[in-house]
């Protein structure tokens, strides 16, 4: 076996067969984890924040000759306000870290390409109390982009944001996000294909083709109903 051999043997190909097949499919774990390490992040920041501010609040009312020194306001309520810190802080933390795993499992994707008369279209579902399902046709699709932060790249993980004509409020974002895929950019790749090969000619000659059918098969239907009554008529009259 050659080297190029063992190397083609390496590479894991993305499953957007499956994926654009309309199947739904679910974020990968590690935008869980993402999630998880952003919570705890952010209640670092709070807790390194409040106690810089009260050591800073320390040295400036130590500027009064009245009052204590620093280092001594410090000594004595360093803990108290690091412990209050922390308290207050798990009140919003615990239950974040307890929800986020109920909000990962809500998200739910798929991404269908045409099949038969059925129009390609992106599905996503989102939602804890208020669950929010979104059917966005190709026809519909205006811009599609992908996005790594530095979270993202950390995880290995992207998102690919999906805008819409009808978006009502462009400025609270993209219409939907199929957030935390691996494959996110062969995932926006094949909508991109899509989008060039269905867009003017699907939208117009698949839609015209469906009404000429339409009509053809309403106009079979009026004829043999038609028929019938005249067959019923030639009874009557027979009789």
């Amino acid at each position: 076996m050659t080297n190029l051999d063992k190397n083609t043997e390496k590479v894991i190909r993305p499953p957007v067969e499956q994926i654009t097949s309309g199947t739904i499919f679910k974020p990968a774990k590690a935008y869980l984890y993402k999630m998880q390490l952003q919570n705890i992040l952010a209640f670092l920041l709070v807790w390194a924040s409040v106690l810089l501010c009260f050591i800073a609040a320390a040295y400036i009312a130590q500027a009064d000759a009245a009052s204590l020194s620093a280092a001594q306001i410090i000594n004595d309520y360093f803990w108290t306000v690091n412990l209050w810190t922390i308290g207050l802080n798990f009140i919003w933390l615990v239950p974040a870290l307890a929800l986020t795993p109920v909000y990962f499992n809500s998200l739910e994707y798929s991404v269908k390409a045409e099949s038969g008369s059925s129009m390609p279209e992106v599905y996503s579902k989102q939602g804890i109390i208020t669950v929010t399902r979104r059917h966005i046709p190709f026809r519909t699709i205006t811009n599609i982009s992908s996005k790594a932060g530095p979270f993202d790249r950390l995880f290995k993980i992207g998102t690919v944001d999906i805008e819409t004509a009808g978006n009502s409020n462009p400025q609270k974002g993209p219409e939907t996000a199929l957030h935390g895929l691996v494959f996110y950019e062969e995932v926006r790749d094949f909508i991109l294909r899509e989008l060039r090969r269905f867009k003017e000619p699907y939208v117009v000659g698949t839609e015209g083709a469906y009404r000429s059918t339409h009509i053809a098969k309403t106009a079979d239907e009026d004829g043999e109903m038609l028929a019938t009554l005249k067959e019923i008529r030639d009874l009557l009259k027979a009789k």
